[in-house]
């Protein structure tokens, strides 16, 4: 498997290679040359194994620099029930990713947030953590690790990497957005190699720093920096696993489609379902969920693409989607464009010059329905009210952006063919929102024993104004 830029100019690399490289040098995103296609034959022998075994099955299409004993080893390590230990009660912790019926049949919430910082981005985090610690053995190399999180991405690197020798973390966040656990899940964290850095902005303007530090050659390359944000292509990788596990949970036969619903904000999470539908996952529709910051709503409603201004984004309760420029939606439009890498490459010169890109009228936009996308938004009033309806219908608590997740879904159950299953993808569990919860339904969300003191620890971070030049100073210094 190689693999190639979505902007054209770089040399087509291994996994292994981009697994530690981050952005594509000409500043694209790396894709697989084409997709594997996977057939009955596949889906009927990978129906029923356990998550650790399909990790490998499908990850193996993808990797092909590392051994496949080595490989399986590590999707072993990574996705047992040790790791995955906070399954609520109810749930089968040896399934990983359990799917819990609201009404069985019809809707579903596939938890995903099992992990150790109790979000889904835990599911690919760990795993990178692992093949981080792999490679960099093996090629006998250092690196520092670049990132920028709205809410849980931070955490979940921090935690996967933490302790790890050639490894060291800086990850930016928002001065202030994040919530109160959030903010704890990764300040609080005391390992030598993990560096916390607070912007006095918005996500987005940190998620530029981090662009503009990796678009620096010459920076990059003397002080290995890598990533592990949505960017990275193993993260995505990884997540199609899951895409896979619901689907075979949420039917009885491999003659049957799923829906399936996904709160986005950075697109990387229903980008990994995207290239499931196109490996040939039965995927009768990807619905996007939003929250009141709607550029990728806008864009399945209207063609047209505008990323919103730090002044222009709102701070919501659903934090970890308070983002307005998609870092991974460049890799749906590859696909829909053809996979064309000059018109991608023209369309980001004019959304890096901050002018939004128009497809409404073009072909490719008609092909939207083709790849099964149908998109809605959720609002503060929205998501409190669909915590609180469904705790009380059916006894579950939610946190916000699965929240987000339902209310589209539900706006969305009736257009969907007769006898497909909608399955919501949890983002988080309720207890790093307590404040919502509270607001929501006037008690507080249940907090793992090991986690209850967590907001009271002594709390590291640097802040900083978003400056890309103070960023790499602070980096040089501790390289």
């Amino acid at each position: 498997m190689k693999y190639i830029s979505t902007r054209g100019h770089a040399a087509k690399a291994e996994f292994c290679d981009i697994l530690l490289g981050g952005l594509a040098p000409d500043g694209g995103l790396y894709l697989p040359q084409a997709y594997p296609r996977i057939g009955r034959a596949e889906l009927d022998a990978w129906r029923h194994l356990s998550y650790a075994e399909l990790a490998f099955q499908i990850l193996t299409r993808f990797v092909s620099d590392i051994p496949a004993p080595d490989l399986r080893e590590m999707c072993a390590r990574t996705y047992n029930s040790k790791v995955y230990r906070y399954a609520r009660p109810g749930d089968d912790p040896a399934q990983i990713t359990p799917l819990r019926w609201l009404e069985r049949g019809k809707l579903g919430l596939l938890a995903l947030s099992n992990g150790p910082t109790l979000a889904f981005k835990d599911m690919a985090m760990q795993l990178l953590g692992n093949l981080f610690e792999y490679v960099l053995a093996r090629r006998d190399e250092t690196i520092n690790i670049l990132g920028a999180t709205s809410g849980d991405t931070g955490s979940a690197a921090e935690y996967a990497m933490r302790g790890k020798a050639r490894v060291k973390v800086f990850m930016l966040s928002p001065a202030g957005k994040m919530s109160a656990f959030q903010r704890a899940q990764m300040y609080a964290l005391a390992d030598e190699n993990i560096f916390n850095i607070a912007v006095t902005g918005m996500f987005d303007e940190a998620q530029d720093i981090v662009k503009a530090v990796f678009n620096d050659a010459d920076f990059k390359a003397q002080h290995h920096i890598g990533a592990v944000n949505s960017i990275n292509w193993a993260r995505v990788a990884a997540q199609i696993v899951y895409y896979f596990k619901g689907y075979f949970a949420a039917t009885a036969s491999n003659d049957e489609m799923v829906a399936f619903c996904v709160p986005s904000g950075n697109f990387g999470n229903i980008c990994a379902g995207h290239i499931a539908r196109c490996m040939g996952l039965p995927i009768a529709r990807l619905i996007l969920a939003t929250n009141e910051n709607d550029v990728l709503d806008e864009f399945f409603r209207t063609g047209i693409y505008r990323p919103r201004t730090a002044a222009e984004t709102h701070v919501t309760t659903s934090p970890s989607m308070d983002i307005a420029k998609a870092s991974n939606f460049e890799r749906f439009i590859f696909d829909l464009l053809d996979r064309d890498p000059q018109k991608v490459a023209g369309l980001w010169r004019e959304i890096d010059a901050g002018r939004p890109f128009d497809l409404a009228k073009t072909p490719y936009f008609a092909r939207v329905p083709e790849f099964g996308f149908i998109s809605g938004t959720s609002s503060h009033v929205g998501r409190l009210a669909m915590i609180k309806q469904i705790h009380e219908q059916y006894g579950v608590m939610i946190d916000p952006h699965t929240a987000d997740g339902v209310k589209v879904a539900l706006e969305h159950a009736d257009g969907l063919p007769a006898g497909v299953p909608l399955v919501v993808l949890e983002t988080a569990q309720p207890a790093k929102f307590a404040a919502t919860i509270r607001e929501a339904l006037a008690r507080d969300p249940d907090i793992p024993d090991d986690l209850r003191d967590l907001e009271n620890m002594p709390q590291r971070v640097e802040v900083m104004a978003p400056q890309p030049s103070a960023v790499k100073d602070f980096i040089a210094a501790r390289d």
